[in-house]
């Protein structure tokens, strides 16, 4: 097949890539299957790699497919599926079109970067703590800009094309409820849009041979795959066309000789090749991979490297219209914040969500935010349940369907339906009808499970009591609440979830007279 054939079939399954994975972001309709977006993103390595670890089923061996396909071909994940890198070649083509002087040159790794960024994440790994590789995974960076950045732009434009229709009777789209936005959150995936943005505009791939982790990794890899580029040092005639096209900044034509740990396997080199002396061939010969050039101590790095990755193998409610007279004086402090269910606990939660906020852009009341500090720190970004702006709708599993990595485990609705995430709290000090002596109840009404009852209270009002044991910790209460600025009740979650028990509906009496011919 020659370089032409194998450039454009790159391309094409870069786009779709890109594509499949846009639409699982972008759906703001939410017309696509929960359950088809596990296919979509088979591929993508962490997160099958941790999906592998939590369920060890057949749609978690996307990582190992990967492998081989690496082991085979070359980097092809990072040329080919990672949505990331497709950006990145978007970014450095435009770049291209305003600055048709543009070339790339070779240069040596940052060997001690790229070592150390990877070490380190191991080193955060096995202590338990996920925050380097939610920074820098390609896949949940990708999925931050989608979520964070784009998603709200796609509801403003849905948003003013309804508008606009409308004034014309026109109602084939509806208008979308934003929910809430924080601008602060989204500054993390903007910076880092911007920063990659730069890089690529500048050199390339840097990005993904100095700083990617998945990147390093399927670059040693790639070291011994069985297809390789390879230049004909006899007929090469040493014109340098090659290196300067080089996205990752791999082929020195002063040795004629190929960085295969940084190439990702794009074809650019064979497509602009003069004499076409670059070819994409079996490399029967392990001997010419300079394999004597690399140590013991890399080899052993290798091998353990390899045996960790894969040897381990509703409609919301609205709020009540009561408008407090008083503000509420008892502060809220909560100890710890509530896990989405089917996470199991907060540690399964943080040991396996990578914070793509795919979770966050499916949930149809957008209760499910991104944290700031809410898991401390190192936990930045992941997605929590935050009751202020919405309520977990009782009857909805759609976040515990579209886990990439299951840090959100699926479960059916009746199941989910008893899962108790958290705990309600009720303040009396903050409630409306002990401090203003109105009648409120709002909490109890919006409660799904029946685990709030008004009961009765002084001069002839009912005032809220909380039965633990009904309560799944779903927030409605906490989110119909009326109070300022604290609540009057609200949620503490569960370090590990537990189950709720299931109220018996009372039956109500009703005496008919059946003398009457029509009793209704």
């Amino acid at each position: 097949m020659n370089s032409t054939k194998l450039r454009k079939i790159r391309v094409a399954v870069s786009i779709f890539f890109l594509i499949i994975t846009a639409t699982a972001f972008l759906d703001i309709n939410h017309t696509l299957p929960s359950g088809i977006i596990n296919y979509f993103l088979y591929f993508q390595f962490v997160p099958s790699v941790l999906k592998f670890l939590n369920v060890f089923t057949l749609l978690a061996t996307g990582f190992i497919i990967v492998t081989i396909l690496v082991l085979l071909y070359g980097r092809v994940y990072c040329s080919s599926v990672c949505p990331i890198g497709t950006i990145q070649d978007i970014s450095s083509n435009i770049s291209k079109k305003f600055n048709k002087r543009k070339k790339y040159h070779y240069t040596k790794e940052y060997k001690w970067l790229r070592y150390a960024v990877f070490l380190l994440t191991l080193v955060f790994i096995f202590a338990g703590n996920m925050f380097l590789l939610n920074l820098l995974d390609p896949y949940s960076n990708a999925g931050r800009i989608f979520a964070q950045l784009i998603n709200p732009l796609v509801i403003a434009g849905n948003n003013f094309l309804s508008f606009t229709l409308e004034k014309f009777d026109v109602y084939l789209i509806y208008p979308i409820d934003p929910k809430s936005y924080s601008y602060l959150l989204a500054l993390f995936p903007f910076l880092f849009l911007v920063i990659i943005v730069y890089l690529s505009h500048k050199r390339g791939r840097l990005y993904c041979n100095t700083i990617c982790p998945v990147g390093t990794l399927l670059g040693f890899l790639s070291k011994f795959s069985f297809y390789q580029l390879k230049i004909d040092k006899n007929e090469c005639e040493g014109c340098g066309v090659c290196e300067k096209v080089c996205k990752s900044e791999c082929i020195d034509f002063k040795t004629k000789k190929i960085d295969f740990t940084r190439c990702v396997v794009c074809f650019n080199c064979m497509d602009v090749c003069p004499s076409e002396v670059i070819s994409y061939q079996r490399n029967w010969k392990m001997n010419e991979l300079d394999i004597n050039e690399k140590d013991n101590s890399k080899r052993e790095f290798i091998s353990k490297t390899l045996i960790y990755f894969i040897g381990l193998s509703g409609i919301s409610l609205s709020q009540v219209k009561i408008i407090p007279e008083k503000e509420s004086t008892v502060p809220v402090n909560k100890k710890l914040m509530s896990s989405p269910p089917g996470s199991k606990s907060l540690d399964h939660y943080n040991l396996s969500c990578t914070a793509c906020h795919l979770c966050v852009t499916v949930c149809p009341t957008k209760v499910l935010q991104p944290s700031y500090l809410e898991f401390g720190f190192l936990g930045i970004l992941q997605p929590y349940m935050d009751f202020k702006t919405n309520f977990c709708n009782y009857d909805c599993v759609a976040c515990l369907e579209v886990c990439p990595t299951k840090a959100i485990l699926p479960l059916k609705q009746e199941q989910k339906k008893m899962v108790q995430i958290g705990k309600a709290i009720f303040v009396k000090e903050n409630c409306i009808v002990e401090t203003e002596k109105k009648a409120c109840g709002a909490c109890s009404e919006h409660c799904p499970t029946k685990a709030v009852d008004m009961v009765d209270y002084k001069e002839g009002l009912k005032i809220p009591e909380v039965s633990d044991k009904f309560c799944v910790g779903c927030g409605a209460c906490e989110y119909a609440c009326p109070t300022i600025p604290y609540k009057a009740i609200y949620v503490e979650g569960n370090s590990v979830h537990q189950i709720a028990e299931k109220r018996k509906l009372e039956q109500l009496e009703i005496e008919i007279d059946h003398k009457e011919e029509f009793p209704f």
